[in-house]
């Protein structure tokens, strides 16, 4: 039997958008062939209805739905607008495989959807990133610091810092482990993606590497040349540890539990710190060889022990599900009106929408900040 919604469409003459089958596809990671397998069509096909060639029937629209899991109502939604791969800032991009690249950006462009929905109901803070020129990455990080009015302490949240300078800060699907975080920028809005499977320390570095890509690289700069990603770490390094502010509380050379007590400072891992301290002749040669080889040894190297107790998550969005409850919109009306499976928000918002909706504790309880959010007009 038909369900109701394609029921509706049908009656009203909607047809199906090839791009949703495109796009709900690439997220599930599924090529052309293991689609058509799951759905009982042929390949060429599944072609034709991407392409706009061939519309599908009642039953396979519904078997679509099935096999991809999204509800029938999203293969009648509007045209997508998908995220070009040149202009996100991949790590180790010749590394990454291209199944789990268009994986990961097509959550993103359901993302940017769910926070177009949200920006016609409340006011979100407007993006606040300084257009710098062509410094390089080192003084580019001390000016933004400055036109923030950061001076040189340690910052205690990259994540509510970044939200309240108007970035839009998403997580990332568990099951993309091998992406590390990328951001964008969309309509003169920056995206950032964070992978939650990193440590607590990592998770902030990578959100400091974001900030220095959305600030450094343009079109002028672009973001898929090589150096990239080291203009990024430099960036990233330089926000979170100032070098005066290094100075100030390190001595030259320091053993390793001297790293391990600086780290807790800055809230970066040890071996960022050390690599760092090199950086800046802090740490000689052969110090930072010693160094690394003794953090390896107590496992720094592939995880953070006694680490930052409480991973970094978003206000903003927790802020976002507690005003939209207060308008009677809960996590099963907006995946009703934005037409995805039920756990896809949760995914990308840090987990917080049913913690957020049904005022659970965790890891969304409120915490001060200057985040404000307004209904919009």
């Amino acid at each position: 039997m038909i369900d109701s919604p394609l029921l509706t469409y049908l009656h009203e003459g909607i047809m199906v958008n090839p791009s949703r089958i495109v796009l709900a596809r690439k997220r599930r990671g599924l090529t052309h062939v293991e689609l058509s397998e799951r759905v009982g069509v042929s390949a060429q096909s599944l072609s034709n209805y991407e392409k706009n060639r061939q519309e599908p029937s009642e039953d396979v629209v519904t078997r679509l739905a099935h096999a991809l899991d999204f509800p029938v109502a999203f293969f009648y939604g509007g045209e997508t607008d998908p995220i070009p791969a040149e202009s996100v800032s991949f790590r180790a991009r010749s590394k990454l495989r291209a199944r789990h690249r268009n994986m990961a950006l097509s959550g993103a462009e359901l993302a940017v959807e769910f926070h177009d929905w949200v920006a016609t109901k409340l006011r979100l803070p407007a993006p606040d990133l300084p257009t710098l020129g062509k410094p390089d990455p080192a003084t580019a990080a001390g000016m933004v610091r400055s036109r923030w009015g950061l001076g040189l302490a340690p910052i205690s949240n990259m994540i509510h810092l970044l939200e309240s300078r108007g970035v839009r800060v998403f997580s990332l699907s568990p099951e993309f482990q091998d992406v590390d975080a990328f951001a964008f920028y969309r309509s003169s809005v920056p995206f950032v993606f964070l992978n939650t499977g990193k440590t607590a320390e990592r998770s902030r570095f990578d959100a400091a590497h974001e900030l220095g890509h959305l600030i450094l690289h343009s079109d002028e700069r672009p973001v898929d040349r090589p150096q990239a990603e080291d203009e990024a770490n430099t960036f990233a390094r330089h926000f979170l540890m100032p070098p005066e502010s290094v100075a100030a509380h390190m001595p030259s050379n320091p053993f390793v539990d001297q790293i391990l007590q600086g780290k807790r400072i800055w809230k970066v891992s040890a071996l960022a710190l050390a690599y760092h301290l090199h950086d800046l002749d802090l740490l000689s040669d052969w110090a930072h060889r010693q160094a690394c080889i003794e953090l390896g040894k107590r496992g720094y190297r592939m995880a953070e022990p006694d680490g930052m107790p409480v991973r970094e998550t978003s206000q903003l969005w927790e802020k976002v599900f507690r005003a939209l409850r207060a308008k009677g919109v809960g996590s099963a009306q907006i995946t009703e009106i934005l037409d995805i499976p039920a756990a896809m928000t949760a995914e990308f918002t840090f987990g917080l929408t049913l913690v957020a909706v049904h005022g659970q504790g965790g890891s969304a309880r409120p915490q001060r900040s200057q985040l404000r959010l307004v209904e919009s007009n």
